[in-house]
């Protein structure tokens, strides 16, 4: 009762022609998707090793050590250089800053009195605030395939040293 089907010789072949390159940009997709999302988590994780490193290094660490504070090269060289295993360092940029004082110049101490207006009463009073750092890291990687892609992070932290 049932009825012998002819062969179609390279039916398969043709199939695969069709499934095989999609196949392949999918499975290409997902490891470049999965490539940039670990780019992006390893510059996070040196913006906030840089601003916690920068933030126990400020002047009164330097105070208690007799050493200077730190400056954005020490951040460079003992906390975002370390954790930039894989990166290609020319493609890495960084930036950090500090509260200022009153003359505009870094201040590195964990706090810094600052004149506020009272809202009620009108008057002005000093008010003791935490100073910060500020990390910014920049990563341009190169896919190689998608060209380049900047993956950046910042972080913020209060001075604690």
């Amino acid at each position: 009762m049932l009825l012998k089907r002819k062969a179609r010789p390279g039916t398969i072949l043709a199939e695969a022609a069709f499934v095989y390159p999609v196949l392949f940009l999918l499975v290409l997709g997902i490891v470049l998707l999965g490539l940039g999302v670990f780019r992006y988590q390893q510059v996070a994780h040196a913006s906030r090793e840089a601003s916690r490193w920068a933030s126990v290094h400020g002047e009164q660490y330097a105070k208690e050590n007799n050493t200077t504070a730190s400056t954005p090269q020490d951040v460079y060289t003992n906390a975002i250089l370390p954790h930039a295993a894989g990166m290609q360092t020319e493609g890495l940029t960084y930036s950090v800053t500090w509260n200022t004082d009153a003359s505009g110049n870094p201040d590195k101490r964990p706090t810094r009195i600052v004149m506020v207006v009272d809202p009620v009463t009108g008057l002005s009073k000093d008010v003791s605030r935490s100073n910060t750092v500020t990390v910014t890291v920049t990563y341009t990687w190169n896919t190689g395939l998608f060209g380049s892609l900047p993956v950046s992070s910042t972080s913020v932290n209060t001075i604690s040293y």
